[in-house]
Formats: C-alpha cells, structure tokens, sequence
C-alpha cells in the first residue's frame, strides 16, 4: 500500500452551526451519568457566556483538533464566544496552523503497522494520519515568520498574533482559531510553545544567529494574570487538562502572590477522559482545584468523556440558545499593543 493510499480520506472539520443540538441537550438533562453531566456543563456554559462581566479562557490539550473539533474552536472565537485562549502548542501549530495553510489530516487506522507508516513519512495519531512532509513545511514557516520579527523575547501570545497577521496577511482563508483570534484581537497563550512545529521552526530560526527570537513563557504567565485581574470574573472551557488548563487555573494564585485580589474563576467546565484515582486528572478535579483558591465550585461540571463526542454538542447548544450575538468583545489584545 503507496502513500497515496493511505492519505486518501481527509478529517471532516465539524461545523456546529449547521445542526441544532438542542433537543439532545434538553432530553439529557432527565437522564443520568455523563449525560447529565453533559447537560449541566451546556447551561454552566450558557450562563459563562452569558454573564456580561465575565471574560471565557477556552484552555486545549491533547488532539481533537487534529480529529475534527479545529473548526469549533475557530468559529467559537470568530463568533465572539471565547475571549483567551490557552493551549498546548501541537493545538495551535500542528493542527490549527497547520490545516490552515491548506494541508490535511487524514482518516486511518490504530491497527497499522507504524514502521510502514515511517516508510512513507506518514505520522499517527491514534486513527488519525498526517503527511510529515507538510508537517515539516509548516515547521519552517513558522521559521520563516521569527526570521522576519526583530530579534528579542516574545510572549507566545506575541508570537502566535504574527502567525495570525502571516495567515490574514497571506489570504489564507481557511478557518481558523490562529486567524480568528488576530482578527478579534482574542490572545492565545501556549505556555509550553516549543513542544510543538514551533519548536522545531524557532531552533532553525537560532541556528547559526547570535541575535534571534525566543520565547518567554513566564512573560506568558504576567500576560494572562494581567488579563485575569483586568477581567474580575472569568470563566473555563476545558478541553482535557495538563498544562493550559492548571497555567489558566493559576493566574488566581498568581495575583494573590503579587499583592492583588482577583476571584476565583465563577465558572468551569471541564471535558476529559482522565482518572482521579492516581491524584492527577489532568491538573485535579474543579472541586479539588477549589481548595488551591483556582476555581469557585457553585458552577462548576466535570464531563468525563472523550472530547470529540461532547464538544460540537455544546458548541451547538451555545450557538442555537445563548446570547452569543450581543457580547461586547473584551480585545484582550490590546492590552499589550
């Protein structure tokens, strides 16, 4: 079996606006177990949106992007739903980015032999297939995009903001959360940047060069406490957990550390397939996290399912029932022009 073979199917990106899952959602809320889970999470989320003081931190780790949930979380920004983002770098770079300079993920299969897969320069994830070849493109067009800053420390949310302005810029008009959040000005943090294409493109962009562009992820973490104390309430949107999820949770910890008061985030929703027994859970339960001063428990939903399932059902339900269309954009962004 060629190549060609095997990257003959792409991933369908979801688009939740073409489906009301209203009616799923009500009848959940009569059911039990994650469905009611699910169903308490869409009016948490409802009401996050909803609230005209509240600025919503959409946080993203592991791969539904990759697996079709990217033009979601694009479209949430570009409708004006999210106002922060937080992210592991692979979401933003290999995925998001990626898709939006035209390549593909591809429809596979977990029963494959990977070393075939190496033979033809073919990357999996899970079920998933991506072409190394673009991946490696995309790896040097993020080099190309820090060769053409002045050199010095960015703050991902700096850095990723030029990679909006290279696809808006460029007419690269496919959806996407990077091009979205430069045109409303919505800030993307990826405290863990160069685990990602980034990483690789920026060690081309320093190879060789005395003075160059590198990334500040503490100047990250000052940026989104800053958005977090400008914002008095807030609330959470969390895709697994990990890094962006405990780095959003932090920013309570963190103005408190500076001698300033910001409350706990009001609101969280949280979709993950992790366990509690080992103490983890992708950065704890929201209850849990109440005891650090992180997250408020009187709206707060563990969902515990995998993503790509629950996600464009929420989406949907936001999209068909909240108040989406009239809430001032925050811009963010602005803050650090």
């Amino acid at each position: 079996m060629g190549k060609r073979d095997l990257l003959n199917e792409t991933i369908t990106q979801i688009d939740f606006t073409s489906f009301d899952s209203s009616a799923i959602i009500t009848a959940m809320q009569g059911m039990s177990f994650s469905s009611r889970e699910t169903a308490r999470a869409a009016d948490i989320l409802k009401k996050m949106v909803d609230d005209p003081d509240c600025t919503v931190i959409l946080t993203l780790a592991g791969s539904t992007s990759a697996a079709g949930c990217q033009r979601v979380y694009a479209d949430m920004v570009a409708l004006g739903m999210v106002d922060a983002v937080v992210a592991t770098g692979a979401s933003i770079v290999d995925m998001d980015f990626f898709e939006a300079l035209g390549f593909r993920h591809y429809k596979g299969s977990a029963a494959v032999d990977d070393r075939v897969l190496r033979g033809h320069y073919i990357d999996r994830i899970y079920d998933t297939f991506i072409d190394e070849d673009d991946l490696q493109t995309c790896d040097r067009t993020i080099g190309k995009i820090a060769d053409s800053l002045p050199p010095g420390r960015y703050s991902s949310r700096a850095f990723i903001r030029e990679m909006g302005r290279f696809l808006a810029e460029g007419g690269y008009d496919k959806p996407s959360l990077v091009r979205a959040a430069y045109e409303r000005d919505v800030p993307i943090f990826c405290p863990a940047f160069s685990d990602s294409s980034a990483g690789f493109g920026l060690v081309l962009h320093q190879e060789n060069r005395e003075d160059y562009v590198s990334i500040d992820s503490v100047k990250d973490f000052r940026e989104l406490t800053e958005i977090k104390l400008r914002s008095g309430q807030s609330g959470l949107f969390m895709i697994g957990g990990g890094v962006p999820k405990n780095f959003a949770q932090d920013t309570v910890v963190c103005a408190e550390m500076l001698g300033r008061d910001a409350p706990m985030h009001k609101y969280a929703v949280q979709i993950t397939v992790a366990d509690v027994r080992d103490g983890a859970c992708s950065s704890s339960t929201l209850k849990e996290a109440s005891s650090w001063g992180k997250v408020d428990t009187v709206y707060e939903q563990m969902v515990f399912a995998e993503a790509t399932t629950v996600v464009p059902l929420l989406a949907s339900y936001l999209y068909h029932n909240s108040g989406w269309k009239s809430r001032e954009p925050r811009r963010w962004t602005r803050v650090f022009s």
